[in-house]
C-alpha cells in the first residue's frame, strides 16, 4: 500500500509540474502568476514529495499504518479539492 501511495504522490507531483504553465502562464517553467497561487503550488509540490519519504520513515520506525496514511494524504486531499465547487469567475 505504501508503494502505491508513493506512486500516486509522484504522479501528483508530475501533474503539478505539467499544469503549472497553464496556471501561471509563460510555459511550464513560468512563475509569473499571483504570489499566493505560487506559494500554494510550491507547498503542494513539496508536500507531495515529502509525504512518501515520511511514510517510508514511519515504516522503518514500525508504524506502517501511519506511514500509509501520511503518504496517502496528498492524493486524498487532491481528490477532495477537485470536487469542491470553486469558481474563479
Amino acid at each position: 500500500m505504501l508503494i502505491l501511495a508513493a506512486a500516486a504522490d509522484l504522479g501528483l507531483a508530475a501533474l503539478l509540474v505539467g499544469v503549472s504553465g497553464f496556471i501561471f502562464g509563460g510555459g511550464p517553467e513560468g512563475m509569473n502568476g499571483e504570489t499566493g497561487a505560487a506559494i500554494a503550488w510550491t507547498a503542494a509540490f513539496v508536500a507531495t514529495l515529502l509525504a512518501p519519504l515520511l511514510g517510508f520513515f514511519l515504516l522503518r520506525r514500525r508504524h506502517p499504518g501511519l506511514g500509509v496514511l501520511v503518504a496517502s494524504l496528498p492524493p486524498i486531499g487532491a481528490v477532495f479539492l477537485a470536487f469542491l465547487p470553486l469558481h474563479p469567475y
